[in-house]
């Protein structure tokens, strides 16, 4: 078995159901380095959240994103916003029937989809090459959350971005917290960002951007902006 985070408990209970297993464990958490991508965060009321969203998703050169929500109900939301606003999105949340949810994924994953909307649900145990950007719509609970969120970008050795909404006090708590536990710098979100960055593959999908682009004419005819 493998996992980035493990508690004491947890451990306790592996125990009792392996057999004479090999333990190779890395104690200092500061070790938990994710190469390869980059991690910024952007101090923003609440509600100019949606709309500094929309506008970094259409300035970055993504491949697939991951939006990461609280909340069911704001998944939800979340998606028929982005949807209305010619970004088609899906969202996958624990409201959704297991057949729908791995039905999604696998869209997902065989890029049908390029932007989903997520609960805590995605956040473990999801490995898709092509996802390059994280975004922490609401911030974790805790840093665990955060590690493992974030760390759905830059995985098989590509490059990756992650960005953090910072909105409240007890989201710089969070985000000090993260910082000082494992020993990472996360800026403010410059300005630009060289595509290069966090976006190695992003040459080899200039088709699908052009098939993209015409659905999102379609769809904006349909839904207009607002």
């Amino acid at each position: 078995m493998y996992t980035a985070t493990l508690s004491g408990d947890i451990k306790l209970t592996c125990r009792k159901f392996m057999r004479n297993p090999t333990e190779v464990l890395i104690e200092n958490e500061s070790k938990l380095t994710l190469h390869g991508l980059k991690q910024f965060y952007v101090q923003l009321d609440e509600r100019e959240k949606i709309a500094k969203l929309m506008d970094l998703i259409d300035q970055l050169a993504f491949n697939q994103v991951i939006i990461f929500v609280k909340s069911v109900q704001y998944a939800v939301k979340l998606a028929e916003i982005l949807n209305r606003n010619a970004l088609p999105s899906k969202a996958i949340h624990r409201g959704i029937a297991q057949e729908e949810r791995i039905k999604i994924y696998e869209g997902f994953k065989q890029f049908k989809h390029r932007i989903l909307v997520a609960t805590e649900i995605f956040g473990r145990g999801i490995d898709i090459e092509k996802i390059n950007i994280v975004f922490n719509f609401d911030m974790p609970s805790e840093s665990d959350s955060y590690l493992h969120r974030v760390g759905r970008a830059g995985r098989f050795g590509t490059k990756g971005l992650a960005i953090t909404f910072v909105s409240s006090e007890e989201d710089k708590k969070v985000l000090e917290e993260i910082q000082k536990r494992f020993e990472v710098k996360i800026g403010e979100l410059p300005t630009t960002i060289d595509s290069a960055s966090y976006s190695k593959c992003f040459h080899l999908l200039a088709s699908n951007f052009m098939f993209d682009f015409s659905e999102q004419l379609s769809l904006s005819a349909a839904y207009p902006p607002t």
